[in-house]
């Protein structure tokens, strides 16, 4: 069976592990409490921006060395950034275990080169670009903005423009060593991991992280006004676009939240991709293209989505059904019949995933970093298989009425006139 153990090194970072000597690989990851929430406006898209430096070399290694060694060591590393924090991570043999600490904790001490920032500048810049020119269109970001107020979790992860062309190397920098202190990372590892070897290793090859410069905090924000580049309409114009997208966010289950395993079992009656209530209504009838719903945690709040691609036409219609189911549940509750299944697949999802290290890894790691919480499998399937119709009936009067806000992402509207002028010749 998994063993959970943690320590807190000296330097206060945390070291977390779910060991399984049954496996046959090992994933570890930083975690760092450093996302878009804890940024200024000066600072808006830097935890992303920063991630992509950490590629970039270090005093140790360029940026080629990286990626060669990553390839060496045959496992799969990457990177992410969200509202809340940044993970640095790769699954490994577990021989390679040494190797991996090394590389992982030396490209944590980035050289943040001048010349290598001014180039990721541009791969930023192409990146939100990219992002605003495909379907939805910014709308997620924009309802995100609408909901929680365009800073704090509202923030943009990548930024906008008008702030990644206004970064300095020099707030990089004090960005960096304000957020990347030891007592602001935890160090998750899961499957055949060594622990004692991994906390000797780790403590060894981090001892200076407490030497960091410690900045001053940045100027606070001027909250009588927007951030660059910030708008505020609930309405994405999209020329030629030729399908209505809307994203609509409430009131949903935070980290912290007891019933947060209801609304997600909720979430899959209703929007699951085949089989849910929604499926069944929008997708299988030809209505829409997607309709789905979901609940998003966060440490202290959470939010709830409702998400729907269909014909321009069909989306006032297409609106109202969705509404009407949801206040039919939210009125009547769910079946017994649905709940069995949706409790069936997630539980045969959760073992199944909890099966590769790596899928076990971004859960240990986050909950520790946000709460210094261990959930193991059988935890999880316990609360899983132990709800009751009551239990996600509640969760559905809870999340699936009161306040909530929508952006829709559509084709400007044809005038008349428009309309009805005839080709030229």
């Amino acid at each position: 069976m998994p063993e959970f153990r943690e320590t807190t090194l000296p330097n206060g970072l945390r070291i977390a592990a779910e060991i399984d000597r049954r496996g046959y690989s090992a994933a570890l990851g930083y975690f760092v409490r450093a996302g878009s929430r804890n940024e200024v406006d000066d600072e808006s898209g830097l935890s992303h921006f920063l991630e992509h430096m950490m590629f970039k070399g270090t005093a140790q290694r360029t940026a080629a060395d990286v990626n060669r060694e990553l390839d060496e060591l045959g496992g799969q590393g990457n990177a992410y950034t969200s509202e809340e924090q940044t993970v640095y991570y790769a699954a490994v043999l577990p021989k390679f275990q040494d190797r991996i600490v090394d590389l992982l904790t030396d490209m944590l001490a980035p050289s943040l080169d001048e010349g290598e920032f001014e180039t990721e500048r541009q791969v930023i810049l192409e990146e939100i670009a990219k992002y605003e020119d495909q379907p939805p269109f910014g709308a997620f970001e924009r309802a995100m903005e609408l909901y929680f107020g365009p800073r704090g979790l509202g923030r943009r992860v990548l930024g906008t423009d008008e702030s990644i062309g206004a970064m300095s190397a020099k707030r990089m920098r004090e960005y960096f060593h304000r957020r990347y202190r030891p007592e602001n990372i935890v160090l998750a590892a899961t499957g055949n991991v060594d622990f004692d070897g991994l906390v000797a290793e780790v403590d060894r090859r981090t001892a200076t992280w407490s030497d960091r410069p410690q900045p001053p905090a940045p100027p606070e924000d001027d909250l009588l006004s927007l951030p660059p580049g910030v708008e505020l309409e609930s309405r994405i114009e999209i020329p030629e676009v030729h399908q209505s997208y809307l994203v609509r966010i409430g009131k949903g289950a935070s980290e912290a939240n007891h019933d947060r395993y209801a609304a997600r079992m909720l979430a899959a009656i209703l929007g699951d991709e085949g089989g849910s209530r929604l499926f069944w209504e929008l997708i299988d009838t030809g209505r829409a293209e997607v309709a789905t719903v979901w609940s998003h945690e966060f440490t202290d709040c959470g939010a709830w989505f409702t998400y729907m691609v269909c014909a321009p036409e069909d989306a006032t219609m297409n609106r109202k059904l969705i509404d009407d189911l949801l206040e039919r549940v939210a009125r009547n509750g769910v079946e017994e019949a649905e709940l069995v299944q949706a409790i069936n697949k997630a539980a045969a999802g959760c073992i199944m995933q909890s099966e590769r290290p790596s899928n076990r890894l971004f859960g240990i790691g986050s909950r520790w970093l946000t709460r210094s919480e261990y959930t193991s499998t059988d935890d999880k399937l316990d609360r899983i298989r132990s709800l009751t119709v009551d239990d996600v009936s509640k969760a559905a009067e809870t999340y699936l009425q009161g306040e909530a806000i929508e952006v829709v992402a559509a084709a400007a509207p044809r005038s008349r006139t428009a309309a009805a002028s005839p080709p030229s010749e």
